[in-house]
């Protein structure tokens, strides 16, 4: 088949199909149509039987914002936050700079110049760093297409990001907070984070059937995320996201119980299976941001230690390790994809562990071997 046609909107479709080239090999050629699918079947058939006459023009050199708006309104299979963070990061640092520039004539000393523009203009390397990777997708594309002969945002690494030292809270810190929320609205979603280390979306679409309170479990089977066109649950996006995690006896029981009477005073009904665990007071989804700005709110009211509400989940798998928790454990009950990755963020918190290892080594028979 040469050709084929996908939905890029409810009435816009995008065709792509083959013609031949002067070397005997096929090139790949995409057109835009708007209307029904029976519109774009018929450009499809036009723009073939043109292709065989030789009649078909040669396609414009489109530039790098244009190819690059093109590619974000096809079909990436990204979640609509992670999509509409690409549009922010494409039309922000990369179309603003590097836009007008052809895509044929784009140069690896193009994106070194680039970074330089935006990290002198006061953007930090991690934000260089995203825009970077939203860059390289969209010319790995266009190599894969056989737009590009090669993708020079390989050839040039993005600025290197200084790792931040990760905000936890130590044990006199946890049970201060603690003893400070009590009785407020946001214990109930702090004590929580804190007892399971779960993120703010995992939390948030938490719903009653999730938790079982005489097992004292908890089974994350979705995250509540939030974009421009509203709330939506979303499953995790790994496998190791959804995930079952214990948490201490009776938490949790007592707010269940005051959550189905401020139903019933409310006129909300009765707590149904699928009900979330943490809504406003009308019984609505709370947003993300919302639960962030609370936070930041409270710990300035209450003086309590200036940390982000995610540091949460960092002290979660702090105490852990200061417990002696095994990594693999840790790892599983965070939902991280791989140890690796909890290594790479925690890593530096697990201490004496060379220590450990010199007096492992230093009880074998013989005393400390001597070096060979």
């Amino acid at each position: 088949m040469r050709g084929n046609i996908t939905r890029r909107g409810k009435l816009s479709w995008q065709i792509k199909f083959d013609v031949p080239s002067l070397d005997g090999k096929r090139q790949q050629r995409y057109a835009t149509v708007k209307g029904s699918r029976q519109d774009a079947q018929k450009e499809l058939t036009r723009l073939l039987a043109a292709a065989d006459q030789g009649a078909l023009p040669d396609p414009p050199s489109s530039t790098l914002a244009e190819y690059l708006r093109a590619w974000l309104d096809g079909p990436l299979g990204l979640s609509p936050k992670t999509l509409e963070r690409y549009r922010e990061l494409s039309e922000r640092q990369i179309i603003l700079h590097l836009g007008a520039t052809k895509l044929q004539k784009f140069r690896p000393e193009h994106v070194q110049q680039w970074h330089g523009a935006l990290l002198a203009g006061g953007l930090s390397a991690r934000t260089v760093g995203h825009a970077h990777q939203v860059l390289r997708l969209m010319l790995q594309c266009a190599v894969k297409n056989g737009t590009l002969a090669r993708n020079v945002a390989a050839v040039h690494a993005p600025p290197k990001v200084e790792e931040d030292e990760i905000e936890i809270l130590s044990a006199d810190q946890i049970a201060d907070v603690l003893a400070k929320l009590e009785g407020r609205s946001l214990y109930p979603i702090v004590s929580l984070a804190l007892a399971t280390g779960m993120r703010r979306g995992e939390l948030l679409g938490l719903q009653w059937d999730d938790i079982n309170l005489d097992a004292r479990t908890i089974r994350v089977e979705r995250s509540l995320e939030e974009t421009n066109a509203g709330l939506r649950l979303k499953s995790p996006k790994t496998k190791s996201g959804r995930r079952n995690i214990t948490m201490p006896a009776d938490m949790l029981r007592a707010y269940k119980i005051e959550q189905m009477w401020n139903r019933l005073v409310m006129g909300a009904g009765k707590l149904e299976p699928d009900t979330l665990v943490f809504t406003d007071v009308h019984g609505k989804p709370l947003k993300p941001h919302t639960v962030s700005r609370a936070w930041r709110r409270v710990v300035a009211a209450k003086k309590l230690p200036a940390v982000t509400f995610h540091a949460l989940r960092h002290t979660h798998a702090s105490v852990l390790i200061n417990a002696g928790v095994d990594i693999l454990t840790i790892s599983r009950r965070l939902g991280h994809s791989k140890a690796s990755v909890t290594l790479d963020v925690y890593g530096h918190l697990i201490g004496g562990a060379d220590e450990a290892a010199a007096n492992a080594i230093g009880s074998l028979p013989g005393g400390t071997p001597g070096e060979r």
